[in-house]
């Protein structure tokens, strides 16, 4: 089956959306560049215009991550914690990026802070989706060791997406890194015992289990790439998809 049959089977009504939070950074080294959010936000209305529901778990790299903040002696929980409010701050940009294109969107946080979002809560946040708004999940799972790919694809399983799109800076999952090695073969399918057993950092092994569970399509693809994520959506564009074969 080939990824455009796949997409089209799936049918995607609901999507989950993963982007890093690096990828808000636009040409700067650090932080947030407000035309790059706002590109992504044309990008995420497009889809958003088509009908389908949609929810986002941004990374907060951008500002910081935790597994860098720990390898420099920092006591690993605390690190993670300040990763998690990292990326409140990116779901916070990102909704106002939509907000200004006239896209109703929610945030809600693992972490509680009633004063700028709101809390997580599985039917509240269905329910926004029914009703047409665009919801963004902010600080992972709420708890320190698990990654945002993790928090990613447990909120997929619990909205019930059809599928998990994470969008990267390359067109797919690739055998080696090819802006290292440009000659490395870029894969049009996987399955999830693939992305396992051959050890591809696409995702941590805890996220792909999780989405093996609850038999959810990882589709990776190229998000810089301008109008990419609709033709994805369409089952027209370059990108892996991993599933259960």
């Amino acid at each position: 089956m080939t990824n455009s049959q796949t997409i089209q089977k799936t049918k995607c009504k609901r999507i989950l959306l993963k982007m890093s939070g690096e990828a808000l950074m636009g040409p700067n080294a650090f932080g947030i560049d407000p035309a790059t959010c706002l590109s992504f936000a044309k990008e995420v209305k497009e889809v958003y215009d088509e009908g389908i529901e949609i929810c986002l778990v941004i990374g907060g790299g951008n500002i910081f991550r935790g597994v860098s903040g720990s390898a420099q002696g920092m006591e690993r929980a605390s690190a993670d914690y300040m990763g998690m409010l990292a990326t409140i701050m990116n779901a916070l940009a990102m909704q106002s990026a939509l907000e200004g294109i006239g896209v109703p969107t929610r945030v809600q946080s693992a972490i509680p802070m009633a004063t700028v979002c709101e809390p997580y809560i599985r039917r509240r946040a269905q329910r926004h989706m029914e009703k047409g708004r665009v919801v963004i999940f902010a600080a992972g799972v709420g708890s320190p060791f698990f990654t945002t790919d993790t928090g990613a694809a447990l909120r997929a399983a619990e909205m019930g997406c059809d599928c998990l799109l994470k969008g990267t800076g390359v067109d797919g999952v690739y055998e080696a890194d090819p802006k290292k090695e440009p000659d490395a073969k870029r894969y049009e399918e996987l399955s999830y015992t693939d992305v396992l057993s051959k050890n591809l950092k696409i995702m941590d092994a805890t996220a792909i289990s999780l989405m093996r569970e609850n038999n959810i399509p990882i589709i990776v693809f190229n998000i810089r790439h301008k109008g990419r994520l609709k033709e994805v959506i369409d089952g027209k564009g370059i990108c892996t998809t991993i599933h259960g074969k």
